[in-house]
């Protein structure tokens, strides 16, 4: 490791950002959330380049990631994991938006808004949450059930130690989460061809 790299904080904070977008030395922004999230609401001049898409890509679009990233989602979770995906492979200069798209409208900066959809994390919440009422209610009738409801919570349990969840990379893949330019091809272009913001 590089001593820029050791001196190079991990995160940028939202008025960091904006202050970076300003001066006009515009990272890169690669939004990982799903492309509904993307299309609800997203940082003008940003990439959406889904997290389970970057995961397995990330060699494609290394070779079209030289210059600073900064890595975005909701909360900043899942640009942490996008950022150990990324340094895994060797690409320096990979910032997470601290505290995320909530962060970053907390502060009012320029968003583009798009349809309305739920993001991920409250679609997690709505099917786990059916899952152990149904499953708690529906054991008065099948006594076993209530195994549904316990399977469930543990699967929680395990999402928030380990800081990931199979569930949401599940819904992540329906198609109400994806969009029309969700493949590498149509992403790795849009790197190639359009100029930063």
């Amino acid at each position: 490791m590089t001593t820029s790299e050791t001196t190079r904080p991990a995160t940028v904070d939202a008025a960091g950002l904006r202050e970076l977008i300003g001066s006009g030395r515009t990272p890169r922004l690669l939004d990982v959330r799903t492309p509904a999230e993307f299309e609800t609401v997203h940082i003008p001049g940003a990439y959406n380049v889904p997290l389970d898409l970057l995961r397995e890509h990330r060699e494609e679009l290394r070779n079209h990631l030289d210059e600073d990233v900064v890595l975005i989602c909701r909360s900043g979770v899942r640009a942490g994991q996008a950022r150990r995906a990324l340094a895994e492979i060797g690409l320096p200069n990979l910032r997470v938006l601290d505290g995320g798209m909530l962060a970053w409208q907390a502060t009012d900066a320029p968003i583009r808004q798009g349809r309305q959809r739920w993001d991920l994390e409250r679609q997690v919440r709505l099917v786990a949450g059916s899952i152990v009422l149904l499953s708690i209610l529906g054991s008065a009738f099948v006594p076993g059930l209530k195994w549904v409801a316990a399977f469930i919570g543990a699967g929680l349990t395990f999402a928030a130690v380990t800081n990931t969840c199979a569930m949401g990379m599940l819904l992540g893949r329906l198609p109400y989460n994806r969009g029309a330019s969700c493949d590498v091809d149509t992403i790795v272009g849009q790197l190639r061809t359009e100029p930063r913001a």
